[in-house]
């Protein structure tokens, strides 16, 4: 199979690539590197380093490509928030334009990386696909838009469709050419800056009296392997002229504290913190019901926690 990874040149994105190469798969990839890192891509696969909103680009890209893992998108919240216009431009505009090149070039088979903030806040936890989507923020709108999008183009033209919607991936892959690994400048995900906390610059925890087994907040991790796994399972069971929407995460959750016990397990030393108030908005917890993943894609998380931070502190080493 041919595929085109939209965004392959970011964390998640590139390890999709690698692991598509190393299944034997050819793979294109159109990424303008504007956060991403043409380094990051392997050798083996084509690079198209042109923005998603060049038509010409994007049907440049599908040239012979057989399905489409879908990972381009804005993605930083607080920045969606200041900046609303980016986010309805590169995600909902770019993946119209996609959609459209994609029609063009008889291509019938999509997975679109998406995100569980399309839930808002949610009712129930955990989390299953039948919630209320009700998003706090542009980031999260600007998704829940194109999965609208996707499911419309389903029916309208037979595209065979999956939607995976996830929290928090860690850790890293290493492939045959070196690490692939996160690279965000700046960097917001907690296992990184776990990893990367000091005495001059500690870690925030923000709350400690939280309603969780040890007051800290409970959020839900997968390992990027296990992601990807999933969306190269979701290429296979895609069904022509159906949209999916499927979670996906680690089946239970993890405590900021368990994030830290387990890089003081993997660095051998206590990790410097620092204790501050509740951010307004944040739940106490936010975990993915998988259910469905587990019976329409096989598919269920086998990296733990500790492996997730073990390879994120191996890949910068």
């Amino acid at each position: 199979m041919k595929v085109l990874v939209t965004g392959g040149a970011g964390y998640i994105g590139s390890t999709a690539v690698a692991m598509l190469l190393e299944q034997g798969h050819s793979v294109n990839v159109l990424d303008d590197c504007s956060t991403g890192h043409a380094s990051s891509v392997d050798a083996r696969a084509d690079l198209f380093q042109e923005s998603i909103l060049n038509s010409q680009a994007v049907a440049g890209a599908l040239q012979g490509v057989d399905a489409v893992l879908h990972f381009c998108a804005k993605s930083l919240v607080g920045e969606s928030v200041t900046k609303p216009e980016i986010y309805w431009e590169t995600n909902v505009y770019g993946t119209r334009i996609l959609l459209d090149e994609m029609k063009k070039a008889n291509v019938a088979r999509l997975v679109f990386s998406s995100t569980a903030a399309t839930y808002g806040e949610p009712r129930e936890i955990p989390i299953t696909e039948n919630e209320i989507t009700h998003p706090t923020n542009p980031y999260g709108a600007s998704k829940l838009a194109v999965d609208y999008m996707i499911t419309s183009q389903s029916r309208a033209y037979g595209l065979a469709a999956i939607s995976l919607r996830y929290f928090n991936v860690a850790g890293a892959l290493r492939s045959k050419t070196g690490w692939q690994t996160e690279r965000h400048n700046p960097e917001t995900h907690l296992i990184p800056n776990v990893l990367r906390a000091s005495e001059s610059n500690p870690l925030k925890i923000f709350g400690v009296d939280w309603p969780t087994k040890d007051g800290t907040c409970i959020r839900d991790y997968v390992h990027v392997v296990d992601l990807i796994g999933a969306h190269l399972s979701a290429l296979e069971a895609a069904q022509p002229g159906t949209h999916e929407i499927i979670n996906l995460g680690s089946g239970g959750g993890y405590s900021v504290n368990e994030v830290i016990a387990a890089a003081e397990r993997v660095l051998g030393r206590k990790i410097p913190t620092e204790i501050s108030s509740r951010r307004a908005g944040d739940p106490a917890i936010l975990i993915a019901d998988i259910t469905k993943a587990s019976k329409y894609l096989t598919w269920s998380p086998t990296l733990d926690l500790n492996q997730m931070v073990s390879d994120a502190w191996n890949s910068i080493q």
